[in-house]
């Protein structure tokens, strides 16, 4: 029988201040298995967003803005006309935790709603 998948959206960021060792491959794997889109580039996870115009893709960069403020773990955007990349690195520990996954899966349910 699978394992029940808990919600990442349901989840709160910790703070981490450094101190404790980044998510093993497996782990990495694991969390990536909850996420539509989002691909693992070395110490990192990476998606881009696509949008129809400016408007779109600036209202979407609010919204990150909104999360990460919520959350206080903070991505790396590069913003362009009709496209967002976002990039999660939790930079005390060089690597992936799982405040990274937790916001990544906040910013994906941002186009269910």
């Amino acid at each position: 029988m699978d394992k029940p998948v808990c919600d990442l959206t349901t989840k709160q960021c910790k703070p981490c201040e450094g101190g404790v060792p980044p998510l093993s491959a497996e782990q990495v794997a694991e969390f990536l298995l909850q996420l539509e889109g989002w691909e693992r580039e070395q110490k990192q996870i990476t998606k881009t967003y696509a949008f129809k115009n400016y408007y779109q893709t600036m209202a979407f960069v609010n919204a990150v803005a909104w999360v990460s403020h919520r959350e206080d773990h903070h991505p790396d955007m590069m913003v362009g006309y009709n496209e967002c990349v976002v990039t999660y690195i939790t930079h005390a520990i060089g690597g992936l935790s799982e405040n990274d996954f937790i916001c990544a899966a906040k910013l994906d349910k941002l186009f269910t709603i």
